[in-house]
């Protein structure tokens, strides 16, 4: 394939996947709420740590809080910021393997494994996923300043990055600082990943003004972006373990899992490390392949970091699904020597493509379903003849759920009905339960003494995922560097902050309060709270949390303070 075709027509992949989810209606998506009150906080002028405290770095709402800025704080802006961050991460991943020099077949090849496997599926915003974007590109900008070094070594010119080779490097310095303060685990391995390579860079070819340049540009920035915050109690929420935090990086556990399944990782570790072994059997034939060698050792950096993840980000399951994309033109890379001579041809790229869409086909063809599902779905569990019909999918019988409400698929959720929510479905209850909210005597009455301007402070506690309601009521979230923008007991919040919540409730601070009671979770919202509420406020109203999956059905009760107890409302 003509290498300009080949360069757009990844481009264009990248693209057209990254921009689908905006002609999707897309259902309310569990766990979104961190991703919206997030931005919508700092959007409107609320800093991370000063304003209100959270076990991650702010960096993760940089994006999302600009998008608000720039189309308003619906909850369909957040698949709008995703599509960008989408792109963003194609984008560097494509600019990586142009500068490792990968064959023009393969890095297509790649690209579309990429976009299916890591970004595709990716509509919404999460830590879990920006972390690992701000490393992509990290990577990228490292790996264009090498690429200047080597050409120069070479005595070739790079035009475009010539005499710039450093401002590549600290930009990628500045952007592992980033994925830092998105998160804590993915972000210190891309710092370790970045300075191995830099690492082997130094011992090869005796280049390590690089390296330097890295580690100084990374405390630099590092110093910026958290110095500020020194006063707001930053160490107490950003931490690796200590009190009153739980360490998620445990040796055996990781170990345990790897040895135990991650049967992908190991394979490619070891198809990567044959490979390579065969490859350059001294030490001038590495010296004299700077681009394959640094393949090599990304690669098996990705691969090590995958393995570390699967264990402390273990929520989505294939959050760390990104070591195919590395570990397929890495191995495809190393066995080309080997190939035969008319491998070259156009129709291995055809093959190589259509090879990778076989092999991802689950993530495709489940948008598919859609169309041909009145073709090749079984619709109906009696047959024209009457009798009974039993296969795969009707041999099951789902008794009647033992709890309150019971799961109602996504194919018969409803609109909303308000601009926050709109683009976005949700279950018929859950609608019908925020209407009722919105039309309840604290709401009423607070919203028509804030349009006749009398309006005092609304004190609303949402422990619930209807965060964006603060942007429809409207209220404005409280600012507190004591409390938490995330209330999961353990993880988002501790000990400390439940107390003083308990102690708010026990003296009616708030007007109106929404829990989500989630028994199934482990506080997922601190059931010790609820307790508290069932004691001091009355519940007023319930209505089914807007989630899927009828082990985690939640229920989201509404509390309003008691009369008599100083409300104005």
């Amino acid at each position: 394939m003509p290498r300009n075709l080949a360069l757009k027509f990844e481009i264009l992949i990248i693209v057209i996947l990254a921009f689908v989810p905006l002609f999707i209606h897309l259902p309310y998506r569990v766990n979104i709420f961190l991703s919206w009150e997030g931005a919508y906080r700092i959007s409107q002028g609320q800093l991370p740590f000063r304003d209100f405290g959270l076990p991650l770095g702010g960096v993760y709402w940089m994006v999302p809080a600009l998008f608000f800025k720039l189309f308003g704080p619906g909850l369909f802006t957040l698949v709008k910021a995703q599509v960008f961050i989408n792109i963003v991460a194609g984008l560097a991943f494509r600019s990586i393997l142009l500068s490792l020099g990968v064959d023009s077949r393969i890095r297509l090849a790649a690209v579309v494994l990429f976009a299916l496997s890591y970004s595709f599926f990716n509509f919404w915003p999460w830590y879990n996923h920006t972390v690992i974007v701000y490393e992509l590109v990290a990577l990228a900008f490292l790996f264009r300043g090498l690429r200047v070094q080597w050409a120069d070594a070479d005595g070739r010119s790079e035009h475009t990055g010539k005499g710039y080779s450093w401002l590549w490097i600290a930009g990628a310095a500045g952007f592992t600082i980033c994925s830092f303060l998105t998160k804590q685990d993915g972000g210190g391995m891309a710092f370790f990943i970045e300075a191995m390579i830099l690492l082997v860079n130094g011992i090869l070819w005796r280049r390590w003004q690089a390296l330097i340049v890295f580690v100084s540009g990374s405390a630099v920035f590092a110093l910026l972006l958290i110095l500020p915050y020194l006063p707001y109690g930053f160490w107490y929420w950003f931490n690796h373990g200590q009190p009153p935090h739980t360490a998620r990086v445990s040796t055996f556990d990781i170990a345990s899992e790897f040895f135990g399944s991650s049967l992908w990782i190991k394979f490619y570790i070891f198809l990567t490390v044959f490979l390579a072994v065969i490859r350059w059997r001294n030490l001038a034939a590495l010296k004299a392949d700077p681009k394959g060698v640094m393949m090599v050792v990304l690669t098996i950096g990705i691969l090590g970091e995958a393995a570390v993840l699967q264990v402390t980000s273990y929520t989505p399951p294939d959050n760390n699904i990104f070591f195919h994309s590395f570990a397929f033109p890495c191995i495809l890379g190393l066995l080309a020597g080997w190939l035969p001579a008319g491998w070259e041809r156009r129709g291995v790229t055809l093959v190589l493509v259509c090879g990778v869409l076989l092999w991802w086909s689950g993530v495709w063809w489940k948008y598919t379903q859609r169309l041909t599902g009145p073709f090749l779905s079984r619709l109906s569990t009696v047959s024209p003849t009457g009798e009974n019909v039993v296969n795969r999918d009707t041999y099951m019988i789902d008794p009647d759920s033992p709890r309150r409400y019971k799961e109602i698929p996504t194919e018969q959720w409803v609109d909303c009905g308000l601009p926050v929510f709109k683009g976005i479905t949700m279950p018929a209850p859950t609608a019908e339960g925020i209407h009722r909210l919105l039309a309840s005597r604290p709401v009423v009455t607070y919203r028509q003494q804030r349009k006749a301007g009398v309006a005092g402070d609304f004190r609303v506690l949402n422990m619930s995922e209807l965060t964006p309601l603060a942007a429809e009521i409207p209220f404005t979230p409280e600012r507190n560097p004591d409390l938490p923008l995330w209330y999961h007991l353990g993880v988002g919040m501790f000990n400390r902050q439940a107390g003083i919540f308990e102690t708010r409730i026990r003296e009616h601070y708030y007007d109106l309060v929404l829990f989500e009671f989630i028994p199934t979770l482990n506080n997922f919202y601190p059931f010790r709270v609820r307790d508290s509420l069932l004691l001091h406020y009355p519940l007023v109203d319930s209505f089914p949390a807007p989630r899927r999956g009828v082990e985690t059905q939640g229920i989201i009760e509404v509390y309003a303070r008691p009369a008599g107890s100083g409300s104005s409302y």
